[in-house]
C-alpha cells in the first residue's frame, strides 16, 4: 500500500511504498513461535525449520549485535535498551530498533534493519519482531548519509490508519484476538518509520504482495520503466503475472491453512482452528455451521438435509469490535436454514454458492431468519461465500465467509480456494468426529460396566476414583465392585484385564459379573477366584486378569481377603495411623490356570482404611514399582476430613505423575465395624414352640432398643422364618441374630443345606404363604449357603 509523505528524497518515496517485512514472533523461552515467508526470504530457514527453535540462534541480527561495532560488521541503532538479545533476556517496556549488516557464507553481504516490540499480556507471544532489506531503500544513494530504523508515536503520519487497519494481515496463523492484542500494543508503542539523514521521517508499510521470480520481477521492472518513456507495454505478459501471483498467493494461504488445522483430534479445538485460518487472510466474518449429529458425536440419519435439518452455530470469527455480533448470531444457536436461501442451496449441493454482493432484498431475506434480530445493517452490501464442509460425500456443514465492502468481492478464483479450503477443513472436521464417537462409545462402554459403589453399607463406607488411561481408546478393563452379603458383611474387590481396548473391556464386564454372581452364594474368596480362574478358561485362552477379593464381616471385626496376582492392599490403622502393605500370597492371574489360591484373615479395627487400587496407580514405566507403592502408602496415611478427601489425596500423589498411561481404579473402604451392644444372638431348637419364643425374643430386643415401631412387622417374620426353618429343615439347630446398623438385620441360620424357595400358593393351600409374607413386608431379603448350613435373612429400614 502507498502512503502519502512529506516532499524528500526518493529514498523517501520508495521507503514510504510497499515495504517487504519479516514478520517473527519469540515467545517467553525465547523460542520462535511464528516464522513468517518474508522471514524465510531474508534470513534463509524455513517456517518447519524454524518454530520452535532459539530466536538468538535463527536470527542473524543476533549474531551481528554480539559483534563489536569497530569491526566494521555492523551498524547498531537502539531507541532503548541494547538490542535484541536485550529484549530477550529481560522484557522492557520500550520497543527496540537496529541495523546490522550480516554476511553469510555463499551469498552477498545483506544490510537489515529490525524493530522489537516487547508484549505484554496474556499469551504466549513475548516479543514481535519486524525486519527489512535496507538495499530495497536505495540506501547506496550518496545524497543520503544514513538510514537509520525509529518509532512514531500515534498518529502524526497520512498512512498511520491504513496501517492499523492491514497491520494483522501479517500475523496470518493467528486468532484474531491475539493478534489484534498484538497490533494494540504496536501502535501504542509506536509505528515502525526510517529516518533519512536524521532529518527526515517516512512510516514503513508492509508490503502484503506476492513476490514474484526474478525473471518476471525483472519483465515487470521493463515494463513499467517502458511505460514511463512511452512505449508500448505487452499487456499479456502483465495479465500472465498478476495470474500466477494471484495463483501462487492461494496455494500458499492453502498450504498454510493446512498446517494451522488439525493439530489435535478435539472437535471443538479443531473448528476453532479452522475457523481463525481463514480471518482476516481470506475474510472478514467466518461463522460456521455443523449438522447438530456431528456436533453430538453421533451417527447420520438416513437422507439428505432438508429444511427441517438443525444447523449448529459452533465459531464465529470477525475483525470487527468486539461483541458486536455477540447478540444477533450467537455461538451455540441451532436453527434451520429454509428452502429458498443460498445456505439450503450449499447444504443440498454440496457446491460453494458465491455472492458477489448482497443485495438490500437478498439481506432482507436473510434477515428473517433471526428472530426481531436486525442484522441487515451488518451483512447489506457485503461480498458473500459459503463453502460446505463435507467429508466422503456427506454434507457436515458450511462456513459463511463475509468481506467488508471496502475489500474486493468474492470472486471466481476465491470460490475455487473457499471450496478447496473448506474440503479440507471438512475433512479434518470429520476425522475429529469420528474420533469424538468412538471415544463416546467407549466411554459408554465404561461407565456402563462400571457399578455404582453404595457409599455406607453395614458397619462399612466406601469411595471409589476411576481415571481412563491416556491411551487413544482409552477403554480398558480396570473395575471395583462392592456387593452385600449376609450377616451384614461386604465383598470388596478390585480388578484388571491385561490389555486395552473393547476387548479387554467386554472380557471385564464377563468377570465383574461372574464376581457379583459367586460373591452372592458367599463362597469363600479362595474358592472364589478358583472358580473365576476355570471361567476364565473356558472364555478363551488369552483372557488374562489380575483379582483382589476381600470380606469385611464387621462384627467379627476381621478381613478375609485372597489374591490373585493382584496390587497388594494398604490398611491404615485408626490408632496410630500407620500404614503397610498387607502381606498375602501373591497366586496367579485369572487366566493362568492350575494355581491353587489361598487365603488370609487379617484383624482389623473400627476406624481402620483399606485402600485397594489398580496397577495403573502405582506403576510408571521407567521407574521401579516399590517408588510408588511407598508412594501409595504414604499418601493413604494422610489424614483427610472425608473419605472422597482422602481418595482425592491419593490420586494427586500418584495419579497426576508424568508418563501414567494405564486406566486407574482406586476404591478405599473405611471399617467402621458394628459395636456389640448392637448386635443379639440366640441359640434355637428346632422345635414348633420355638418360633414362639422367637417372636418374644425380637420383641424384647426391640424394645431394648428403642425401635418399638418395628417390632409388630419384625416379630412377624422372625416367626414366619423360624417356622418354616422348623418345618423344613433336617437339622436340629438353629441360631437367632438381630443386627441394628444401617438397617434392622435379622438372621436364621440352621445346618440344613436344603435352600427355601419362594411358592405361589394357591387360595386353597396350606402352605407355601411365609416366604411370600417376607417378601411382601421386609425392605430386602435372600438366603445363601454357608459351611455349616444355610441362612435366611430379611431387613426392614429403621424408623
Amino acid at each position: 500500500m502507498d502512503s502519502a509523505v512529506p516532499p524528500a528524497s526518493q529514498q523517501q518515496q520508495a521507503a514510504a511504498g510497499r515495504i517487504p517485512l519479516a514478520v517473527v514472533v519469540v515467545d517467553g523461552d525465547g523460542l520462535v513461535s511464528h516464522w513468517s515467508t518474508g522471514a524465510r526470504r531474508l534470513f534463509g530457514p524455513g517456517r518447519a525449520e524454524a518454530v520452535g527453535r532459539s530466536a538468538v540462534e535463527l536470527l542473524p541480527v543476533s549474531g551481528a549485535l554480539a559483534v563489536e561495532e569497530d569491526d566494521g560488521l555492523c551498524d547498531g541503532y537502539s531507541g532503548a535498551g541494547h538490542g535484541l538479545e536485550a529484549c530477550l533476556g529481560g522484557l522492557t517496556a520500550y520497543p527496540t530498533a537496529g541495523r546490522a549488516r550480516i554476511s553469510e557464507p555463499g551469498q552477498e553481504r545483506v544490510d537489515v534493519l529490525w524493530w522489537a516490540y516487547p508484549m505484554v499480556g496474556p499469551g504466549e507471544e513475548r516479543l514481535l519482531v519486524l525486519a527489512a532489506d535496507a538495499g530495497r531503500f536505495g540506501a547506496d544513494d550518496e545524497s543520503v548519509e544514513r538510514i537509520a530504523p525509529g518509532f512514531a508515536l500515534h498518529t502524526e503520519f497520512p498512512g498511520a490508519d491504513e496501517l492499523a487497519r492491514r497491520l494483522p494481515e501479517i500475523l496470518p496463523s493467528m486468532s484474531v484476538r491475539e493478534s489484534t492484542r498484538i497490533v494494540a500494543q504496536v501502535l501504542e508503542l509506536g509505528y515502525p518509520v526510517l529516518e533519512f539523514s536524521h532529518h527526515d521521517r517516512v512510516p514503513v508499510t508492509p508490503d502484503w504482495g506476492v513476490p514474484r521470480r526474478a525473471g518476471r520481477r525483472a519483465r515487470q521492472q521493463g515494463a513499467r520503466q517502458a511505460a514511463a518513456a512511452g512505449h508500448p507495454v505487452d499487456a499479456a505478459d502483465l495479465a500472465q503475472d498478476l495470474e500466477y501471483a494471484a495463483v501462487r498467493e492461494r496455494l500458499e494461504f492453502l498450504n498454510e491453512v493446512s498446517g494451522a488445522i488439525g493439530s489435535s483430534l478435539d472437535l471443538a479445538r479443531t473448528i476453532r482452528e479452522v475457523s481463525s485460518a481463514v480471518v482476516p487472510r481470506f475474510s472478514d466474518i467466518a461463522c460456521t455451521y455443523l449438522r447438530e449429529e456431528v456436533v453430538a458425536g453421533e451417527g447420520f440419519s438416513d437422507g439428505d438435509p432438508d429444511a427441517t435439518t438443525m444447523w449448529h452455530r459452533v465459531a464465529f470469527e470477525h475483525v470487527d469490535e468486539p461483541g458486536r455480533w455477540d447478540d444477533v448470531v450467537p455461538v451455540g444457536e441451532s436453527m434451520p436454514f429454509p428452502a429458498h436461501t443460498p445456505f439450503f442451496q450449499c447444504m443440498i449441493t454440496g457446491e460453494p454458492v458465491l455472492v458477489p454482493r448482497i443485495t438490500e432484498e437478498m439481506g432482507n431475506a436473510m434477515a428473517e431468519q433471526f428472530d426481531k434480530r436486525d442484522m441487515r445493517p451488518m451483512i447489506n452490501g457485503r461480498s458473500m461465500l459459503i463453502a460446505p464442509l463435507k467429508a466422503r460425500n456427506v454434507v457436515l456443514g458450511c462456513m459463511i465467509l463475509l468481506r467488508h465492502p471496502g475489500r474486493p468481492l468474492f470472486n471466481d478464483m476465491d470460490r475455487v480456494t473457499g471450496a478447496e479450503l473448506a474440503a479440507r477443513a471438512g475433512l479434518v472436521i470429520d476425522n475429529a468426529r469420528m474420533y469424538t464417537y468412538q471415544e463416546n462409545v467407549a466411554e459408554t462402554l465404561q461407565d456402563s460396566m462400571l457399578p455404582q459403589v453404595t457409599p455406607r453399607m453395614a458397619g462399612c463406607d466406601t469411595a471409589t476414583r476411576y481415571l481412563p488411561g491416556t491411551f487413544l481408546g482409552r477403554v480398558g478393563g480396570d473395575w471395583f465392585d462392592s456387593v452385600k452379603l449376609p450377616g451384614s458383611r461386604t465383598a470388596l474387590v478390585v480388578g484388571d484385564v491385561m490389555g486395552h481396548g473393547l476387548n479387554s473391556a467386554a472380557m471385564m464386564g464377563q468377570l465383574r459379573t461372574a464376581v457379583q454372581t459367586m460373591a452372592a452364594l458367599d463362597l469363600p474368596p479362595a474358592q472364589l477366584l478358583r472358580n473365576l480362574d476355570d471361567l476364565a478358561q473356558r472364555l478363551g485362552e488369552h483372557y488374562l486378569a489380575t483379582c483382589l477379593y476381600a470380606v469385611y464381616d464387621p462384627v467379627a471385626g476381621e478381613l478375609h481377603l485372597a489374591n490373585a496376582g493382584h496390587v497388594p492392599p494398604v490398611l491404615v490403622r485408626a490408632a496410630d495411623g500407620r500404614s503397610d502393605l498387607l502381606d498375602l500370597p501373591t497366586g496367579a492371574p485369572i487366566g493362568v490356570g492350575g494355581v491353587p489360591f489361598e487365603s488370609v484373615r487379617v484383624p482389623v479395627s473400627p476406624g481402620d482404611r483399606l485402600v485397594m487400587c489398580t496397577d495403573g496407580l502405582v506403576e510408571m514405566r521407567g521407574e521401579d514399582i516399590g517408588v510408588g507403592l511407598v508412594t501409595l502408602c504414604e499418601s493413604a496415611a494422610h489424614p483427610a476430613a472425608s473419605m472422597d478427601d482422602a481418595c482425592d489425596t491419593i490420586i494427586r500423589a500418584l495419579g497426576t505423575r508424568g508418563g501414567r498411561k494405564d486406566d486407574v481404579a482406586l476404591l478405599m473402604a473405611r471399617l467402621n465395624g458394628i459395636d456389640p451392644g448392637s448386635v443379639a444372638t440366640w441359640e434355637l431348637s428346632l422345635e414348633p414352640r420355638e418360633a414362639a419364643r422367637a417372636r418374644r425374643l425380637v420383641r424384647e430386643q426391640l424394645a431394648a432398643w428403642g425401635l418399638d415401631a418395628l417390632t409388630e412387622t419384625a416379630e412377624l417374620l422372625a416367626g414366619e422364618v423360624v417356622a418354616n426353618a422348623v418345618r423344613h429343615s433336617g437339622g436340629r439347630r438353629a441360631e437367632l441374630r438381630l443386627v441394628r446398623a444401617e438397617s434392622l438385620l435379622c438372621e436364621v441360620a440352621d445346618d440344613d443345606h436344603t435352600l427355601p424357595t419362594l411358592l405361589d400358593a394357591r387360595p386353597d393351600a396350606e402352605r407355601g404363604r411365609g416366604l411370600r409374607v417376607v417378601s411382601s413386608l421386609s425392605r430386602e431379603w435372600g438366603t445363601s449357603r454357608t459351611a455349616d448350613g444355610k441362612t435366611v435373612w430379611f431387613e426392614l429400614s429403621l424408623p
